[in-house]
């Protein structure tokens, strides 16, 4: 974290300020951040990068009319006149009817439980370059693999403030590691790219270099003279580090904002089985060491564990306090915002419920099909579902990996797709949304 913190009451002061302004109500939200990365390429360093900033956003109401500022520069003379230019320019802003704090009946109460966020461990330039270079060095080495594109780690650590004239005032801390690497493997003078990277909160969770490497020389190898296909209609089975793509749209289809828009492809589903029975899509703020996690939303609202699918069934919307209130709803504490602007909204730690079958048993159901381990261009119409994506992969037979493919395109409708996908086994919480890999019968395959 940055040496020279401000004062704590520096959000408290600012917010005053805005009321003494002529300003209705205001909130005020501060974010710190320091990191350090560095970077090696063929065993020599290549950067080293370090950050510290420290900045400052206000919101101020007047009446139904609202205005953001933000600033970097934190000092006296500059927090006043962010006060006046916000309040002037609230007064200037349209009316927006759905516009207003969280009232004080509704904000999140402390003391927030510990989510493990905060590891006071630290990492050198020195013990980062040390690291990058080990994992640099055993991807190398994995037979096939002729180059290196660089590898990375890098430490950070964060706080976030928000204080409303409502009565919040929460705070939180949280830390980043994170390690990866590059490569390109070649064979017969074609190449093909790979990489393997890994984030956590803790330093003790991060998985070491043997680990990373190894993955990332495996993932180019096996790319090494991809065959293209002929145009079909076949069993494919998402990867689980691409399977989130699949599912993805759905979040933004039952997001306040668009359901109120009524730009969804979901905006009548409400209730309805989205998903086949047995499955959820369980949204946790409250991981420990979460990557997602969070002890009170961007509004100060309180958040929740959810089934957002509840064995199958689509069980509530993703709202902020605007969304919600154009709907006649209560927020569901997916607020996110940045330092500038209203809030929009997002999930925490969001995971689909595994399955039975691992990622080969999943071949064996299938049979013969495609395995999608990279995708690209992702295409979305909001009003329909249709959905399409670039993807590369690797086609296998009775069960078995037969040769890698590229240069396809996979395609449907997410709504046919999503009633009849077939989740693995092989679910791993790597980030704040994660699934395992899934299996969807006969999907339409561009090829040559």
């Amino acid at each position: 974290m940055p040496d020279s913190l401000p004062p704590t009451d520096i959000l408290n002061d600012i917010v005053a300020a805005a009321l003494r302004a002529g300003a209705d109500a205001a909130e005020a939200v501060t974010s710190e951040r320091a990191s350090l990365s560095v970077g090696v390429r063929n065993g020599v360093l290549e950067d080293v990068e370090r950050e510290e900033s420290r900045d400052l956003g206000l919101r101020v109401f007047v009446g139904r009319q609202q205005a953001t500022v933000s600033a970097s520069d934190l000092s006296p003379a500059t927090r006043a006149r962010l006060v006046e230019r916000a309040v002037a320019m609230a007064r200037l802003a349209p009316e927006d009817p759905h516009a207003a704090l969280i009232p004080a009946d509704r904000l999140a109460r402390g003391p927030f439980r510990d989510l493990e966020l905060f590891d006071p461990s630290e990492r050198t330039a020195a013990e980062l370059e040390q690291a990058a270079r080990e994992t640099e060095a055993v991807a190398l080495a994995v037979p096939g693999v002729a180059r290196s594109e660089g590898g990375h780690a890098s430490t950070s650590s964060s706080r976030w403030r928000l204080v409303t004239s409502e009565g919040f005032d929460g705070a939180y801390a949280a830390t980043g590691f994170s390690l990866g690497v590059g490569v390109i493997a070649e064979k017969d003078g074609a190449m093909e790219r790979g990489g393997e990277s890994r984030s956590t909160r803790w330093l003790s969770d991060l998985p070491g270099p043997e680990g990373i490497g190894a993955e990332a020389g495996r993932r180019a190898v096996e790319k090494l003279g991809p065959r293209k296909i002929a145009s079909t209609t076949a069993p494919v089975i998402f990867d689980r580090r691409m399977a989130t793509q699949v599912l993805s749209p759905l979040l933004g289809a039952i997001s306040g904002p668009s359901i109120a828009r009524g730009t969804s492809f979901l905006k009548t589903r409400m209730g309805d089985r989205i998903l086949p029975a047995g499955l959820s899509l369980i949204d946790d703020p409250f991981r420990v060491r979460g990557l997602g996690s969070v002890p009170f939303d961007d509004e100060g609202s309180p958040v929740a564990l959810r089934s957002i699918i509840d064995d199958g069934v689509l069980t509530t919307w993703l709202l902020n306090s605007a969304s919600a209130d154009q709907l006649g709803l209560q927020t569901t504490g997916h607020a996110s915002r940045g330092l500038a602007g209203p809030a929009g909204v997002s999930t925490h730690n969001l995971h689909l419920t595994p399955g039975d079958a691992d990622r080969a048993g999943l071949m064996a159901q299938a049979g013969t099909g495609l395995l999608v381990t990279g995708m690209f261009g992702p295409s979305l119409n909001s009003n329909t579902g249709d959905w399409s994506a670039g993807a590369s992969g690797l086609w296998f037979e009775q069960g078995q990996i037969a040769y890698p493919v590229s240069e396809i395109t996979v395609a449907g409708n997410l709504l046919d797709f999503w009633t009849r996908l077939i989740p693995g086994s092989d679910l791993e919480f790597r980030s704040s949304f994660n699934t395992p890999s899934l299996l969807i019968d006969a999907v339409a395959i561009a090829g040559k």
